[in-house]
């Protein structure tokens, strides 16, 4: 049986899905799937009810793809959606570790740049001293600042990047400046994360995006801001036992050829909330939503 996908709605259009997913969910429609709506501005109030107000009653088991929704607000959709007879195929727990840093870290800790991390809430800012602290434990050098989920990498110098761990100064700058850009959108908390070099951007081993469904590499696409159309083919050995561990059904690895020639995991995500690169065929990720599941493979070989 085709999987159903749940869309985010067009805030204007309440009706359509979204017009960033409007193909997408075409596709989905096209491969035999039943597409429901969830509105997302009513999930982010805390109106659960109200955001699955127009999901069809009993589903079963169902993807949402959409907006990025912060781990509370998931599990309040996830709940609603119950007492619809509707459950996510994705549960609160498994989309947490896999879309916020602290979750899939500890499994990738051998395959992407070192990393800690400090809670904190929007708008709070750290005292240089505790950010001394947090930072001691990094190799020395440069380093990134974002939060769980996110980095505000379009403005690198003044957001983003650290030239030197060291200096606090500079260090509480930058992290001061990320809190405030991110104002009530900050998730988890401030992260430091170690700053490796990777290939130039216009080279041929840009950034890769690839999606992963229980365990395996279905689609490798561009990363989503990447120029090329095509991305380049990454070596998956030392990642593809890492994503097993995480134990996601459907994740994304953001991953970049360090300049010693080393596959790196630039970031991991849950691929419910991951964008795709506009050169992509929507088909090819309708088909992969749609398909069977595990269960129904089994059964069928039997």
């Amino acid at each position: 049986m085709p999987t159903p996908v749940l869309y985010c709605r067009d805030p204007l259009n309440p009706r359509c899905v979204d017009e960033h997913f409007a193909q997408e969910a075409r596709e989905v429609r096209a491969c035999g799937g039943t597409v429901g709506l969830i509105d997302h501005d009513a999930l982010l109030r805390g109106d659960a009810q109200q955001a699955v107000a127009r999901v069809p009653s009993g589903l079963g088991s169902a993807w949402y793809r959409g907006w990025m929704i912060p781990g509370d607000r998931y599990a309040a959709l996830a709940e609603a959606l119950e007492r619809r007879g509707t459950a996510l195929l994705v549960t609160p727990e498994r989309y947490r570790a896999a879309h916020e840093l602290p979750g899939w870290y500890p499994v990738f800790a051998d395959v992407t740049p070192a990393s800690v991390w400090r809670p904190t809430k929007p708008g709070e800012t750290l005292a240089g001293e505790d950010l001394a602290v947090l930072a001691e434990s990094l190799p020395p050098g440069a380093g990134i600042v974002k939060d769980y989920v996110k980095s505000r990498k379009h403005e690198w110098e003044q957001a983003c990047f650290v030239p030197d761990l060291a200096d606090t100064v500079g260090l509480a700058r930058v992290v001061r400046r990320f809190v405030e850009l991110q104002e009530e959108f900050l998730a988890g908390g401030v992260v430091l994360r170690s700053f490796e070099a990777f290939s130039r951007p216009e080279s041929v081993a840009a950034e890769a995006r690839v999606w992963w469904l229980d365990g395996e590499p279905r689609l490798l696409t561009p990363h989503p801001d990447s120029p090329f159309e095509h991305g380049p083919r990454p070596d998956l050995d030392r990642i593809q036992p890492a994503v097993r561990r995480l134990g996601c059904r459907f994740v994304t690895t953001d991953v970049a050829l360090r300049s010693d020639g080393v596959w790196r995991v630039v970031e991991v995500g849950d691929g419910q909330v991951s964008d795709l690169h506009p050169a992509v065929d929507r088909g090819e990720l309708a088909a992969l939503l749609v398909g069977p599941s595990p269960e129904d493979r089994s059964s069928g070989e039997r």
